[in-house]
């Protein structure tokens, strides 16, 4: 059976990396090799489906692989995501066989210190017995993908909702949620004390939207915190603009960004303290896998 090369492997590698930078350094890992499947030239043999799995045979040797940049440090894995990490971009600028070396010294490097660690053993490819790590992060990776499809398909009414819910999880008082029409550049206001006597007093904008969040809206939330103790919170099931995430940064006032990603990690967090009539915004049930990579 012919295999895939080690410089092919690398094109994987790199492709993928160049990915995630180009859409802001993080993406789930099915969207990964959605968007690089429309890249990459694949022939007949790396489309190819192993025969007991079913996995698509590129799909898996990236996986695999990814495996050795995530012990080089270029590359971090959180419920499904990909994250690039900036050691990553600069590797991302190797030759394809030169980032496979690269990463292929990195993990052997890493297995020696850790002999006991139950990583799966180097092959030119991953096998049916070697797909454990990959049916995990590809179940994971669904996982993700359907319960942002289902938040993105909620109506701005029902998503501000959830965002309240969730905050008065946190252990957040909610004094004012803004009803339908226009909000006058606040739509959640939330207290660490029931009177709004303690701070931090936040006051919250919510953006459910295809499209980034851009440095306007930032601005729009800095028009309207005027107290003392007041910060703000923008959550953005779009994301954010890099131009919206540096005028937050160079905020006078403190303001929190969150998107749909962490927005989703926050709820399955605090989903026990969610109130029960809330949980219909966002169902969700946890199925428990062994992790044997970490």
């Amino acid at each position: 059976m012919s295999t895939i090369s080690h410089e092919r492997i690398g094109e994987y590698m790199k492709q993928a990396m160049l990915t995630l930078k180009e859409h802001g350094g993080s993406l789930p890992s099915k969207e990964v090799m959605g968007r690089l499947s429309g890249q990459l030239k694949l022939n007949e043999h790396e489309l190819a489906r192993y025969e007991k799995s079913g996995y698509v045979r590129w799909e898996s040797v990236l996986h695999f692989y990814s495996i050795n940049l995530k012990k080089a440090g270029w590359l971090r894995k959180q419920k499904g995501y990909w994250i690039i990490t900036p050691e990553g971009e600069e590797a991302a600028k190797l030759a394809p066989a030169d980032l496979f070396i690269k990463a292929k010294v990195a993990y052997d490097e890493w297995r020696k210190a850790h002999p006991k660690e139950q990583e799966p053993e180097e092959t030119e490819e991953p096998t049916e017995s070697t797909t454990h790590s990959i049916t995990l992060e590809q179940s994971e990776s669904n996982a993700t993908a359907g319960i942002e499809e289902y938040v993105r398909n909620l109506n701005p009414y029902d998503f501000q909702d959830l965002v309240a819910a969730l905050l008065r999880a946190m252990g957040f008082h909610i004094p004012f949620v803004a009803p339908k029409g226009k909000d006058g550049g606040v739509d959640i206001v939330a207290y660490k004390d029931p009177l709004g006597a303690a701070p931090p007093r936040i006051k919250v904008q919510v953006k459910h939207r295809q499209e980034k969040c851009g440095p306007q809206t930032v601005r729009e939330l800095l028009g309207v915190i005027r107290k003392e103790g007041e910060v703000g919170l923008i959550v953005s099931s779009g994301g954010f603009t890099t131009d919206a995430l540096v005028e937050i940064q160079k905020s006078p006032v403190h303001i929190e960004a969150i998107d749909l990603s962490n927005l989703i990690s926050l709820w399955q967090k605090y989903y026990e303290k969610i109130d029960e009539e809330a949980k219909h915004l966002l169902p969700l049930r946890s199925i428990a896998f062994l992790d044997d990579e970490e």
